[in-house]
């Protein structure tokens, strides 16, 4: 699209909903959500957490995740983010949950991973350490999904592979409001 398009707010033929429309040419600008891929990483009995360098959650701890990136699987855009965040490299073994976030546009695409090496803080983290299970910092962790995803991993822990997990029943994600 060039600069000199300007867009508007409305409903395009044959849709239902509100969409950016170009008033020159009538593209439709769809806005749709993000997702977001990341892996709850085991080394024996421990887990990788990440505490965060970053805005949202700034010194929370979380499990490597973030983005995925044009032109990427989900899996190589888990495997990115364990090496970003962690400088972490990590054997994918399944999908243990999708999570939908509305609230935030967000649909959430975590796996069961182990840890193939060595880790340390990459640029996103201020620390990285691996956890036994009673060892975690429940009350520090960034987001509900985290909190989800390890429980989540905990309730399979014997296994590589099983059917994903989704949202808690009544849950959205919502209960950090502001983040």
């Amino acid at each position: 699209m060039s600069e000199d398009h300007s867009f508007s707010r409305r409903i395009p033929p044959g849709d239902t909903l509100l969409r950016r429309v170009c008033d020159t040419c009538g593209f439709v600008d769809y806005e749709n959500p993000k997702i977001v891929v990341g892996a709850v990483v085991r080394q024996g009995e421990q887990v990788l957490l990440c505490r965060r360098a970053i805005e949202p959650r700034h010194g929370f701890w979380t499990i490597p995740a973030g983005f995925m990136e044009l032109n990427e699987t989900a899996e190589e855009g888990a495997r990115r983010e364990a090496r970003e965040e962690a400088c972490a490299d990590i054997r994918i073994t399944g999908l243990l949950a999708v999570y939908s976030i509305p609230r935030i546009s967000q649909v959430q695409l975590i796996y069961v991973a182990e840890l193939t090496g060595g880790f340390a803080p990459g640029p996103e983290s201020l620390e990285v350490r691996l956890f036994d299970w009673d060892d975690i910092p429940w009350d520090e962790l960034a987001f509900p999904s985290v909190h989800w995803a390890l429980r989540h991993r905990r309730e399979v822990w014997e296994k590589t592979a099983c059917a994903p997990f989704v949202n808690p029943p009544g849950m959205l994600g919502d209960a950090f409001p502001g983040c």
